[in-house]
């Protein structure tokens, strides 16, 4: 059987769907900084910072980036275990993040 949404089935009667906990795998970092990302790719050239290395354990990402967005003036999401801002303003992404007491490194070029 594939994997599918069935609900009820003439052949079998009703069918009991087992929910399935969805673990995030975060990619955390050893030195303990988390890391902003700039990328393009599949975005048709428009450019997003990515947050990475934020443990989801401790930190709840919704709020998180709540409070970034509205700081930053621009809009995001909160995918996979990381925090997507629109934009390209690193430095002012790092200097947020700092203040909220995470210690930040800015990846790539």
């Amino acid at each position: 059987m594939q994997d599918s949404n069935l609900v009820y089935s003439t052949d079998f009667g009703r069918i009991e769907q087992q929910k399935e906990q969805k673990v995030e795998d975060v990619k955390l970092f050893k030195d303990g900084f988390i890391r902003i990302e700039r990328q393009t790719k599949g975005r048709k050239g428009k450019g997003v910072m990515l947050v990475v290395g934020i443990d989801t354990k401790d930190h709840d990402l919704k709020k998180l980036a709540k409070s970034v967005k509205s700081k930053m003036g621009q809009g995001g999401a909160v995918k996979d275990g990381l925090i997507e801002i629109q934009g390209d303003d690193r430095v002012k992404l790092k200097a947020i993040l700092e203040s909220a007491g995470f210690k930040v490194k800015i990846a790539g070029g």
